[in-house]
């Protein structure tokens, strides 16, 4: 990022808050899922528990998110954020009284799961609807890079940081998490803008509006749903305690290694992006970085070494941050102001198709054929996936520019 860009970004004082307070909320979540994956392992032994945590979260988060979609265009969106920084609190107090009280089990996890997904529902439509509001248009693909590079600085750290945590005590991962989840809270309410609510009655008609609106706009559909497949067939995080624990031969701190080494990579990729921008074949770029990131799970998956998977999984979040920086930058520019929210729920919905359905479906199929042979069919599925949206979807594969007019 250029210093004038830089110093520009930071004169908005409302989107700086908005960044520590993302920061230090996705700091506290990855702490979180690293503690919580750990701990239903140490309790079951199974990856097809693992995997129902991921299913546990995805449903009520795909019941409640296009709904959550239309209320994030009419109420304030920081305080929305504000409520869902202080619901994880108190799932994160529950969690230290049943560390203390010694009544944690796989079904407080999955309950806890259940919550964590409606959260979700309104959490990521409300992230992602607000920056625009806090920034100039002409400076929002620069904020957007800005916000990736803090989210994959709390991802490097928050895994890394929680499996320290959780090796010396599990209730400290929870005590910080919840120190952390208060003050996103009290910078989310310290957020100001310009909040115009949407004027649409809450019908059917509107709740739809967004999905009929990206399935109108094929650029963004291919976009959206590319993300969706790659990650659904290629995601792997589910499965990382079993490969720390049962094949890289490593404990919680490995884990936590684990879990950043993605976000490495794409925070490495951040910075690049933040300071030279996609500009030509856009399309190509975000189509080939699919491909890339299944050739480097099936790196993954075959290893047997630390760093080599570290560094696998480095690769694959490098280019899944060219993937997310451009379908982000694409569904922003060209959705009306007062659409988006619903269809950055229709966005989250299809992230957490990904995430957390792409856990229940790594979960499955490694109790099928092992962790190795579902990575591996995974990553090899997904640079499938890459060519064939050539041909599903031209005119995503041929967007030169990130704004069509240009």
């Amino acid at each position: 990022m250029t210093p004038l860009s830089l110093s520009e970004l930071l004169t908005h004082k409302a989107f700086v808050r908005f960044w520590f307070s993302r920061l230090s909320g996705i700091l506290a979540h990855q702490m979180l899922m690293v503690a919580l994956a750990w701990h239903m392992y140490e309790l079951t032994n199974s990856a097809w528990s693992l995997g129902l945590v991921g299913l546990f979260q995805f449903v009520p988060a795909l019941l409640m998110t296009l709904p959550a979609g239309h209320w994030v265009d009419r109420l304030h969106k920081a305080r929305i954020y504000a409520v869902c920084m202080g619901l994880q609190a108190v799932v994160a107090g529950l969690l230290i009284a049943a560390s203390w009280g010694h009544f944690a089990s796989p079904v407080l996890i999955y309950g806890i799961s259940i919550v964590l997904g409606g959260v979700r529902a309104f959490q990521m439509p409300t992230q992602q609807a607000l920056t625009p509001q806090l920034v100039p248009l002409p400076l929002l693909p620069r904020a957007i890079a800005m916000s990736s590079m803090g989210v994959q600085t709390a991802v490097i750290g928050g895994p890394a940081l929680g499996g320290l945590l959780y090796a010396h005590d599990v209730t400290t991962v929870y005590a910080v998490c919840l120190a952390l989840f208060l003050l996103a809270m009290a910078l989310a309410l310290w957020v100001r803008y310009h909040h115009q609510a949407s004027s649409g009655a809450a019908d059917m008609r509107t709740v739809l509006a967004g999905a009929v609106f990206v399935w109108n706009h094929k650029p963004l559909m291919g976009a959206i749903t590319l993300d969706l497949v790659a990650v659904l067939l290629g995601g792997a995080t589910a499965l990382l305690p079993i490969f720390a624990k049962d094949i890289l031969h490593t404990g919680p701190e490995g884990l936590g290694l684990l879990r950043a080494a993605p976000a490495v990579g794409s925070l490495i990729m951040s910075i690049v992006l933040t300071r030279w921008p996609l500009q030509r074949r856009v399309g190509h770029s975000m189509l080939a970085a699919v491909a890339v990131f299944g050739l480097a799970n099936i790196v993954f998956g075959m290893s047997q070494d630390l760093v080599l998977s570290m560094i696998a999984l480095a690769v694959t979040g490098a280019a899944d941050t060219i993937s997310v920086v451009t379908r982000l930058t694409l569904m922003q520019l060209e959705t009306p102001d007062d659409m988006r929210g619903r269809v950055s729920a229709v966005n989250s919905i299809f992230i957490g198709a990904s995430n957390q359905l792409g856990e229940f479906e790594s979960g499955a199929t490694a109790a099928l054929w092992g962790p190795v042979g579902s990575v591996v069919v995974g990553g090899v599925a997904t640079v499938l996936v890459a060519a064939a949206w050539l041909r599903l979807f031209p005119d995503l594969a041929q967007r030169d520019r990130m704004v069509s007019n240009q």
